[in-house]
């Protein structure tokens, strides 16, 4: 007889087995909670002092941190209900989250204004096992796309209402915000201006070029093969690239310096980030309508629709969860794309991000990184999202 079928493995509750991906992110849990906490530093450049999990919090802090940690360690470990599981992480990094602020005011000493403290790499890998576990909840719950995106919501406020509470104003990134927030937003705009207008520019020329590509099949490759070319080129170099001809065409073109058109800045940033989002808006839309089912053709042909008429009523509208996805791609590879435009002079996040390079502030390096993949983490979802609508209303028609 097999030890599954003994009584004891026959008794035993189901909850009570292993979770094989909650072993693993129990143990990069452990090793966050063993790893510091915080790092004091007693200014915004020197070396820091690592604090751990009870240095860095009051008496009372630090045990309701271990507590909830231990939870949430048990949590990931059993096999349980994936909403237990959504929950309890979300409880869990809301917990460390606050904690992670109180941190900063207690290190702090008081009325010093130059004194750092930022989150430790303990902090870091608990919030990246506790989100782990909350993708992987979400995953199995397979909610609609409203909901998903009603999720993204609720956390995007739970964080705007911890940063307007105050709560996190003693961290190190938070004072190097309140020291740069005018061109904090001033550069958020400029991102989203580049990284959002490139891909409106990429979809208004991709898509019926990508239409053109699949009604003219000799032009396909000729013209796949050459975004593909232009895809390999190294970012920096293409940015690097396009500083000398956009430069002749403002010193020799009436009007082009009026518009914006320089060697440097935005013109450049704008005119790679475009180049980069051909190919998967091209490629995608010459493969969503490749991808038309023939019947659905063969139908609409013996309704005696036109050419025009298919493809405007029949073959994009079932073809767009495709076009849908290259925007998506690009869109989100844009975003961080636009990080490297500040080398050009293009602004952006970016900016914070080598300025902080350039004087060994990681606080600064953070101000800069941490919107990014924000944004488009945020951008990632909302698109998901949209996606699984269009293709479920394409499969209802």
């Amino acid at each position: 007889m097999s030890i599954a079928d003994t009584p004891a493995a026959a008794t035993r509750p189901v909850w009570f087995a292993l979770d094989k991906l909650g072993v693993m992110i129990a143990l990069i849990a452990a090793a966050g909670a063993a790893l510091p906490f915080a790092l004091f530093r007693a200014n915004r450049i020197v070396l820091g002092e690592t604090k751990g999990l009870f240095e860095a919090l009051p008496g009372q802090f630090s045990a309701l941190l271990t507590l909830t940690l231990l939870a949430g360690f048990g949590v990931a470990l059993l096999r349980l209900a994936p909403l237990t599981k959504l929950i309890v992480g979300f409880s869990v990094l809301a917990v460390l989250f606050v904690l992670m602020g109180q941190s900063a005011a207690f290190l702090t000493p008081e009325g010093n204004t130059f004194a750092r403290v930022s989150p430790g790499a303990g902090f870091w890998l608990l919030v990246f096992a506790f989100a782990l576990l909350e993708t992987d909840a979400l995953t199995r719950l397979a909610f609609k796309p409203l909901t998903r995106v009603a999720i993204l919501i609720a956390v995007a406020a739970a964080m705007a209402l911890l940063l307007w509470s105050g709560g996190w104003d003693q961290l190190s990134m938070l004072k190097e915000y309140a020291n740069r927030a005018p061109a904090f937003w001033s550069e958020a705009r400029t991102h989203l201006v580049l990284a959002f207008g490139s891909v409106a520019i990429a979809t208004l020329v991709g898509l019926p070029l990508g239409i053109v590509c699949y009604k003219v099949k000799p032009l396909r490759a000729g013209v796949l093969n050459v975004l593909n070319i232009v895809q390999t080129i190294p970012s920096i170099a293409l940015f690097g690239l396009l500083i000398a001809p956009l430069a002749w065409i403002a010193a020799n073109i009436p009007g082009a310096s009026a518009i914006g058109i320089s060697g440097i800045g935005t013109a450049p940033a704008l005119v790679a980030l475009f180049a980069y989002s051909l190919l998967p808006i091209v490629s995608n839309t010459v493969v969503g309508l490749q991808s038309v089912s023939p019947a659905a053709i063969d139908a609409a042909r013996g309704m005696g629709m036109t050419d025009f008429q298919r493809l405007r009523a029949v073959e994009l509208p079932l073809a767009f969860p495709v076009i849908l996805t290259g925007i998506r791609i690009v869109l989100v590879q844009n975003i961080g794309l636009t990080t490297i435009a500040a080398l050009i002079g293009g602004g952006g996040f970016g900016v914070f991000v080598f300025q902080g390079i350039g004087q060994t502030a990681m606080d600064l390096v953070l101000l800069g990184a941490v919107p990014t993949v924000a944004l488009a983490f945020a951008a990632a979802v909302v698109l998901d999202a949209l996606v699984e609508m269009t293709a479920r209303e394409g499969k209802r028609s």
